[in-house]
């Protein structure tokens, strides 16, 4: 995170409640630089876990958003995901071992991610559908040359964080809390799944939409996506 005052807090709170130290490391993953030194960073880390959840949302129309928001996005939810999954794989193959759960402040949203598209959020479902797609393909690779890496993408749907906060939208659909939210993560990471999915309305949602046609499903997604503008 960017925002080292609310880090240090934490940190203290963390520490007075279990004894838990922490290591600060502030980074605005929209640049470039900051990513590489982060991978600097933890480049004589042992890590056991690693939870690759930077990301934001820009809600609104392709002619209206604003260019630079939707490059940073892009920057931040597609470029430095990336750059931190791979060298995380290739540190904890090199290791012996590890987990990487992507994730997202949209928590690569399991309509975001698992959508064919996302009219009115179309940047924001479109970098959520690589990181689905991407931790798939790297899961089956894995798999296939036997490596102790393990990765899963966390597809929650909304959780009430401060994602609509900064992408200026509301929910369409009530949220499940932060606390259920880690609850599930740590469940289906237990059992090895590569995309986690803990809601039963959003599973229900997901084996749904698989059955509509696309040309059906976008106004759908559109109308449930313009409530969120408010």
């Amino acid at each position: 995170a960017r925002r080292v005052d609310r880090l240090e807090a934490l940190a203290r709170e963390l520490q007075e409640q279990s004894g838990t130290v922490c290591r600060i490391l502030p980074a605005d993953l929209a640049d470039a630089a900051d990513c590489t030194r982060l991978c600097q960073e933890l480049e004589g880390e042992n890590i056991d876990i690693f939870i690759n959840n930077a990301g934001f949302g820009v809600c609104g129309s392709v002619l209206e958003t604003d260019p630079e928001k939707e490059e940073g996005m892009v920057q931040v939810n597609v470029c430095a995901v990336r750059r931190l999954f791979q060298f995380m794989v290739h540190k904890m193959h090199a290791q012996g071992g590890g987990t990487v759960l992507v994730d997202g402040v949209g928590v690569a949203d399991v309509r975001e991610g698992l959508l064919p598209g996302g009219p009115y959020m179309a940047g924001y479902y479109a970098s959520k559908a690589y990181v689905v797609s991407l931790t798939r393909g790297v899961a089956e690779e894995l798999r296939e040359q036997h490596s102790p890496v393990y990765v899963c993408a966390l597809c929650p749907g909304p959780v009430d964080t401060e994602f609509n906060d900064r992408a200026g939208v509301v929910f369409a659909l009530k949220g499940i809390t932060p606390e259920v939210c880690v609850e599930e993560a740590m469940r289906g990471m237990l059992r090895h799944k590569t995309i986690i999915v803990p809601s039963a309305l959003m599973r229900v949602c997901t084996a749904a939409q698989r059955f509509a046609p696309v040309a059906v499903l976008m106004p759908i997604v559109a109308r449930q996506q313009k409530k969120k503008l408010g």
